[in-house]
């Protein structure tokens, strides 16, 4: 039996194999999953039913599991930044670079070889999508 902030086993178990530098996408439910990822990055499952899991409470659990250097979000063309964008950058550590791409960019970002983990969650939010990237643990 686990206890702490995240206890679901398989994404325990894909953080667990990600290291610094590769990345992890928290994807909303409107995102292409099956398409707009590496097509052997670990997928997990947590889209329960429209707006059950969000992305903001996706993201809540895997920060305080592993260290996060920076972000990437998926913007509008030029429009303004999506509300779904202030409550994700709310939840990252200090220090946390920020980098938002428009949609094609963030596919593409979502397709290099560092990406080992893909999150679908049921968030209806528009543009509510989060790559990370893991950081180190100082010794």
């Amino acid at each position: 039996m686990l206890y702490g902030p995240l206890t679901h086993p398989p994404l325990i178990a894909a953080l667990a194999r990600a290291g610094h530098g590769s990345t992890v996408l928290i994807a909303d439910g409107n995102y292409p999953v099956a398409t707009g990822a590496r097509e052997d990055a670990e997928r997990v499952y947590l889209n329960l039913a429209p707006g059950l899991l969000s992305v903001t409470q996706v993201l809540e659990r895997v920060v305080a599991a592993v260290p996060v250097e920076a972000a990437t979000v998926m913007a509008p063309d030029g429009g303004a930044a999506p509300e779904a964008h202030a409550a994700i950058r709310a939840l990252l550590p200090g220090g946390t670079r920020w980098r938002a791409v428009g949609r094609f960019g963030f596919y593409e970002s979502c397709r290099e070889p560092d990406l080992a983990v893909v999150v679908a969650t049921g968030d209806q939010r528009l543009y509510a999508n989060v790559l990370l990237t893991v950081g180190v643990i100082a010794p």
